[in-house]
């Protein structure tokens, strides 16, 4: 729930006397992607405060292009695609200032079957309950990277998605006269996006062109991932009104950098009061629970990557050189590994999970890299040593799978990943990325066109 919101039944009374006559809802998908609707206020009213209602569960049957998978076992035409209940969440209640301060809320996906749960946002709330259980509340906030190109979809479909233009050329991060240039957007990101309930703690040029960087606010974690999907929405939403058109792409071009999805994160008291992760007398400042933590993220980091990097292209992100790690290493300050501790005072010290990229699902970082840390607790597992200097050269660790094919056989195989996260949803999603590989097997490329067309 955002800030400074009413009760539930102050929610629904706010939407009976909303002027609009229709609400935004909307879930996420195993993507990531934002799939909704238009509601009658009448229609959502009577869902919001009875039993939910109905959306065809092939949302969770076909992928980000709504083609339908061929082998998945929540749903397919063997099942005929019935509806699922959904139900809303009256805590995310936003107004879309873009929209005239339209009414939204995110939603539930609760299913048609009991004994597969796939919805993401339920996937990260099994995780959470299980940290309260040890006694536990968990803080997170996520930044992005992402390129702006001054084109409409129909353009960049029209190109082929090739040789479309930057939103500014070149190579200038932290650029002051580039945010200038496009003041306009830049403002209307920082104030819309505020008001949409997704604050904004940074925001500014990265290197590449037309690439920007924005950290949001950090909360708990249902809440980290809620801004985090928002927040992607949201840049393309704004970005169309000024004629751009954002990519959160892994890595759009050989070449240029990838665009990280860092996830920070650390673990304190029930209360909220106790940074669990800082120790005054520790060298480094961090707990011997902060190391478990680690050790467990870094142990199950091989087998959980595919939730972290779910697509074909997330794979050419991960590589040697293009500032993101590439074998399961931590090390303090360092922006080569996997776990990069930011030490600082008992509110500050906390985790960056460099390993995802922008692409990413974030319900499913925050649920697979909690999940992992709390096991490295519960076992008291025990952890590597640091790495100084470059990550990418440290001999002691192995490299990371280096395709979505390796990660979602290693994460099908997991028999600790099925326990953390629900054998179901693992079965699920392990199915979908496996498809998506086969997507990609499949296609001629123009990488193949251009090596083999005149030459073989």
């Amino acid at each position: 729930m955002t800030s400074n919101q009413p009760d539930h039944h102050g929610i629904l009374e706010a939407i009976r006397t909303d002027p609009s006559d229709y609400v935004k809802v909307a879930i996420v998908d195993i993507d990531g992607v934002l799939r909704g609707k238009y509601l009658d206020k009448a229609k959502f009213l009577s869902a919001a405060d009875g039993d939910g209602f109905g959306f065809c569960d092939v949302v969770f049957g076909w992928d980000s292009s709504d083609e339908c998978y061929d082998e998945v076992p929540y749903t397919g035409w063997a099942s005929g695609y019935p509806d699922g209940v959904v139900e809303v969440d009256l805590g995310t209640y936003r107004s879309i200032p873009w929209e005239n301060d339209r009414p939204f809320f995110l939603c539930n996906y609760v299913g048609s079957r009991d004994d597969m749960v796939v919805c993401p946002r339920r996937t990260l709330q099994r995780v959470l309950d299980r940290a309260a259980s040890m006694g536990y509340r968990s803080y997170m906030g996520l930044e992005f990277e992402w390129f702006n190109f001054r084109e409409t979809p129909g353009s960049a479909h029209g190109k082929g998605y090739r040789d479309l233009e930057p939103l500014t050329p070149g190579m200038f991060g932290y650029s002051i006269l580039r945010q200038s240039q496009n003041q306009g957007f830049f403002d209307a990101l920082l104030r819309e996006l505020r008001a949409f309930g997704v604050p904004l703690e940074g925001l500014h040029t990265e290197t590449g062109p037309g690439v920007y960087e924005a950290a949001i606010v950090y909360s708990e974690p249902m809440e980290a991932a809620d801004r985090a999907v928002l927040f992607k929405a949201g840049a393309k939403e704004i970005g169309h009104r000024f004629g751009i058109m954002p990519t959160f792409m892994a890595r759009y071009a050989t070449g240029l950098p990838g665009c990280s999805g860092h996830t920070h994160q650390s673990l304190w008291d029930a209360d909220g009061t106790t940074n669990l992760f800082y120790d005054a007398s520790d060298p480094d400042k961090i707990s011997p629970l902060f190391r478990h933590y680690m050790a467990g993220v870094l142990t199950l980091l091989p087998e959980l990557l595919a939730l972290v990097a779910p697509t074909v292209n997330s794979y050419k992100r991960l590589v040697d050189g293009y500032w993101a790690p590439t074998k399961p290493t931590w090390g303090v300050d360092n922006r080569t590994v996997a776990c990069r501790v930011i030490p600082g005072s008992s509110k500050s010290t906390r985790l960056e999970f460099r390993v995802p990229g922008s692409d990413v699902n974030p319900y499913l970082a925050c649920a697979a890299s909690l999940a992992a840390g709390l096991y490295g607790i519960e076992h008291e597992l025990e952890l590597r040593p640091a790495t100084t200097g470059s990550g990418y050269h440290d001999p002691t660790a192995e490299r990371l799978p280096r395709n979505l094919q390796q990660a979602a056989e290693l994460l099908a195989g997991s028999t600790v990943l099925r326990d953390l996260l629900g054998d179901g949803f693992v079965e699920h999603y392990a199915a979908t990325r496996d498809w998506e590989w086969r997507q990609f097997q499949d296609s001629v490329t123009d990488w193949e066109r251009s090596r083999y067309f005149e030459i073989i």
